[in-house]
């Protein structure tokens, strides 16, 4: 009796005690499963440009600190700040599954469009150079546009996902995705701030084209894109301006007045040569260049950095966009895929268009380069939207994707394949 019943005991005691067991096993290796090269990608060229972005603040401000009356440390420590809250807030969020994603688009789009709506608000808005897209916050100036890239991203994900069937007509490829995007980047227009305007627009774009949107569809947003930002630009006398300095052969003409700042750090950048004059030791940012540490971040890695410098700095925009790419690639989620499109044609776009205003190909736009311009709603805004990239990452292990599908065909039988297979 005794050889009888334990057996039996073992038995339930698999099936109570050792289930429990295996359950806590299976979750732990959930928590500890290693992470796919697409995440690793994304994160280490995160970091590492974050961490070269603060080590180029740092250069670029601790020279004239004394002069504006600040400690050397006092403009690395606040990017510091951002930094490491932006840091691991891209961690936690790479933990949260697609669906929060999905759920939060609609609320995180008009959060931070009411956000943009108080730039307009006297007493809080702040406008510099033209341009009114800042509010100030405890001493802060802070730019509510900058997560409007990502809500856009997100938003549009979300409403072409919902679509897919229907992507061939027109009508819903538009209605409400056009009118409720011109409606959000018209709060930045409003404030004359094109550069970030023209940042919105890209996102749209993007996301559009990875949604897989007929090109004849496709080009009629990307019309109607130009026309806007000509006509944001042809409005303003000072951007027409400067537009027309960069087609001025005698350089000289404009230099008091609208390529100040664009023919400095192309000397910088020139006298930096292949291995630049070494850190710390840049001439530009002694006063020649206002806004060193800002938009012209660049320039700085140009002249102490040299080509070297430079093209690490592109090497490392390119791994992330190669990171991101793997992720558009391999997901089998049209949500992911056209919100990671959307975003690496944000980050990309912009710190291509960041070094095209440094190398005077473009005009002055106002754009920080991504990662590492100081700035901290910039930063932190950029590390955000990582997380999410992150977050989709995690959803495409190796193998799952084949698992998931051949998981009810086995367990089911040969009836269920065929209606998988359907």
């Amino acid at each position: 009796m005794t050889q009888m019943t334990r057996p039996a005991m073992t038995t339930r005691g698999a099936a109570d005690g050792g289930g429990r067991g295996l359950a806590a096993r299976v979750s732990l290796g959930r928590i500890f499963t290693p992470v796919s090269s697409e995440f690793v990608i994304i994160a280490s060229t995160a970091l590492l440009l974050t961490a070269f972005g603060l080590v180029m603040v740092l250069s670029a401000t601790s020279a004239t600190a004394v002069d504006r009356g600040e400690g050397p440390y006092d403009v690395v420590l606040k990017q510091g700040v951002f930094a490491l809250v932006g840091v691991p807030l891209m961690f936690l969020l790479s933990r949260l599954p697609v669906e929060f994603w999905k759920r939060i688009a609609w609320p995180a789009l008009i959060l931070t469009t009411l956000l943009q709506l108080l730039v307009f608000v006297p007493g809080l808005g702040v406008e510099n150079d033209g341009n009114r897209n800042w509010i100030l916050v405890a001493g802060q100036n802070i730019q509510p546009s900058e997560f409007l890239k990502l809500s856009l991203a997100l938003w549009a994900g979300l409403i072409l996902y919902r679509k897919q069937k229907l992507l061939r007509l027109w009508k819903h490829v538009f209605i409400p995705l056009i009118p409720v995007s011109a409606l959000v980047i018209g709060t930045v227009m409003g404030g004359h701030d094109l550069g970030t305007a023209m940042i919105l627009f890209l996102v749209l774009l993007g996301a559009l084209f990875f949604s897989g949107v007929r090109l004849r569809i496709f080009l009629l947003p990307l019309l109607l894109s130009l026309v806007a930002v000509a006509v944001l630009a042809l409005t303003s006398k000072r951007r027409m301006s400067q537009i027309m300095s960069l087609f001025n052969p005698d350089t000289i003409d404009c230099y008091y007045t609208d390529c100040y700042q664009q023919l400095h750090a192309v000397w910088g950048m020139a006298n930096g040569g292949i291995f630049g004059l070494g850190l710390g030791n840049s001439q530009e940012k002694y006063g020649w260049l206002p806004a060193a540490s800002n938009d012209y971040i660049f320039a700085i890695v140009g002249e102490e950095l040299g080509l070297i410098g430079c093209a690490i700095v592109l090497g490392l925009f390119a791994m992330f966009a190669v990171g991101v790419f793997h992720i558009i690639r391999k997901t089998a989620d049209p949500f992911v895929r056209i919100v990671s499109g959307g975003i690496v044609v944000w980050v990309i776009g912009q710190a291509l268009i960041n070094i095209g205003v440094v190398l005077r190909i473009f005009p002055v736009l106002g754009v920080p380069l991504p990662f590492m311009s100081q700035g901290g709603t910039s930063l932190v805004s950029v590390l955000i939207a990582c997380g999410v990239l992150l977050s989709f990452a995690r959803s495409l292990p190796a193998g799952a994707s084949a698992g998931a599908l051949r998981g009810p065909a086995l367990r089911e039988g040969p009836a269920n394949r065929g209606r998988v297979a359907r």
